[in-house]
């Protein structure tokens, strides 16, 4: 029932009349004060916790944020820790931070270390780093503290840097980088990808640019000063403290496998050129043989010619039958000769006499 449904109800009922009245203005009275009771009860005790903490926040600023659904808890405790801090913090701001989506708390703790650590950090600076996604804290608790982080990472897929130096002789590194956070460049500056691939890339130039590995082995700092003097933390959001060699171990002789794999493939292309050069001399040995046996026949052809040309002297006389028994004795001897060397059908006799 509604305040305006009860003064109705008590006005039919005759109340009004005489000291009745009184007690009626009493009752509604009574009830504005309960209701009034109820809505500021709510926000009482964070009121009062405000008040007597030297933070006070107003009651209405209480009500707005309630309609605006912002956690009055979180943003009241937060003005109280600044306050108490002597970090000039409005409750606006705070009120203005929380509907961005940032994380008030962890912003006005960040504040309280930087101020402590009296490390210059302003509220807007902090708003805008943790709105980027940054954990503000952590980057003041580093700046604070420094932080060492490994290289290569221990969670990454390879756990040393592996470098050849000059001599061919495989190296692998570990490092130890000391960073602190660059506040200034912590919003659009690299993270520590960066430095592990940046601390990586100098350990692998000044190993390869050895001459001997042995130097290395002897003077590893070296490795560091030449990889603290390329400025590698330029465009991140850390400081170099430090780079420190942890450990560095030989690994296998490269150059000699490198060699191993020269000779191997020098000796598949010299078997290449020579299995050509075999298959040049087969293809002429064939071509020769071929010449062979065309120049045989054509012995062959012009030893055809020969009965031809016997009988043409017969017939201009100028082979008598003497002549030709003569030739044919010689013939057969030839033949006997041949059969008694063992040649075969090398010879003229080997085709019979010639007729």
């Amino acid at each position: 029932m509604s305040l305006l449904d009860l003064a109705l109800a008590l006005a039919q009922s005759n109340l009004f009349s005489g000291n009745n009245i009184w007690i009626v203005v009493l009752i509604v009275l009574g009830l504005i004060l309960l209701v009034i009771i109820f809505v500021v009860g709510q926000f009482i005790n964070l009121y009062i916790q405000a008040l007597f903490s030297g933070a006070s926040v107003g009651m209405l600023e209480l009500i707005g944020m309630k309609l605006r659904k912002v956690d009055l808890r979180t943003v009241v405790y937060s003005r109280i820790r600044a306050v108490k801090a002597g970090l000039p913090i409005s409750t606006n701001q705070l009120e203005t931070h929380y509907l961005a989506g940032g994380r008030v708390p962890q912003v006005v703790s960040a504040l309280i270390a930087a101020k402590g650590a009296r490390i210059p950090l302003e509220w807007g600076p902090a708003c805008a780093i943790d709105l980027a996604g940054r954990d503000i804290l952590d980057a003041v608790q580093t700046s604070v503290n420094p932080k060492v982080i490994d290289c290569p990472s221990s969670s990454g897929p390879r756990q040393t840097i592996d470098a050849v130096a000059q001599d061919g002789i495989q190296l692998k590194a570990k490092a130890r980088v000391t960073v602190r956070t660059n506040l200034d460049r912590l919003v659009g500056g690299a993270t520590e990808e960066t430095i592990i691939a940046r601390v990586g890339e100098g350990i692998v130039t000044t190993i390869g640019s050895a001459i001997s590995h042995k130097a290395v082995l002897e003077n590893p700092d070296q490795i560091s000063k030449t990889v603290m003097a390329k400025g590698l933390d330029a465009g991140t959001a850390f400081q170099i403290l430090s780079i420190d060699i942890a450990d560095i171990d030989v690994g296998e002789n490269i150059g000699a496998q490198l060699q191993q794999a020269q000779a191997e493939a020098d000796k598949k292309r010299f078997q290449a050129e020579a299995e050509k050069r075999r298959a040049l001399a087969m293809a002429l040995e064939q071509e020769n043989k071929a010449k062979i046996e065309e120049n045989k026949a054509l012995v062959v052809l012009a030893e055809a010619e020969i009965p031809k040309a016997i009988a043409g002297a017969f017939n201009s006389g100028h082979l008598g039958i003497m002549d030709y028994y003569r030739l044919r004795n010689v013939q057969a001897d030839t033949q006997m000769r041949a059969s008694i060397a063992g040649a075969g059908n090398a010879s003229l006799g080997d085709r019979g006499p010639i007729s």
